[in-house]
């Protein structure tokens, strides 16, 4: 069974029109350079043509990832639950227990990114942890070096 992708709206549409970009824009370029280098001669010893069936490799695994996540995402809103607590979408500050930084997570795909906010998965341990939970709540979790607890400073 494959992966739900939870993306807001923007990112949703931002992905969709990257993926039209890709596939229009994007596949007419390469090809244009791969003919370009073509043109040029021996192949076998020709760095313009192996650079673009690179470059046409990477765009087409691109085009590839982005139609599996857009096939499978499911539309989220993006903001805290309707009681406060924390869902797919919002950005949360946390202080870990006997630490005082406060740490600011995003919940959700790394698609979602957002300068000066690290994304944390909803499927990880941190994210499953914090679901459902509030502003005030103390949550403990198992990370991978351990047990580990954190205090909501603040949701959304």
């Amino acid at each position: 069974m494959a992966d739900i992708h939870r993306l807001t709206k923007d990112t949703f549409d931002r992905l969709h029109a990257e993926l039209d970009d890709l596939r229009t824009r994007g596949r007419i370029e390469i090809a244009r350079a791969i003919e370009s280098a073509r043109a040029l001669g021996d192949l076998s010893e020709n760095g313009d043509y192996h650079a673009a069936k690179d470059a046409q490799g990477k765009m087409e695994a691109r085009v590839r990832q982005l139609e599996a996540m857009l096939g499978d995402a499911e539309v989220v809103d993006g903001s805290a639950g309707s009681d406060g607590g924390v869902t797919t979408g919002v950005v949360v500050s946390l202080r870990y227990v006997g630490d005082d930084d406060i740490e600011r997570y995003l919940i959700g795909s790394i698609e979602e990114r957002q300068p000066g906010v690290a994304v944390v998965s909803p499927n990880s341990p941190l994210g499953r942890a914090l679901m459902g939970h509030r502003q005030g709540d103390r949550v403990a979790y198992e990370a991978p070096s351990g047990a580990l607890e954190v205090e909501i400073v603040a949701v959304g």
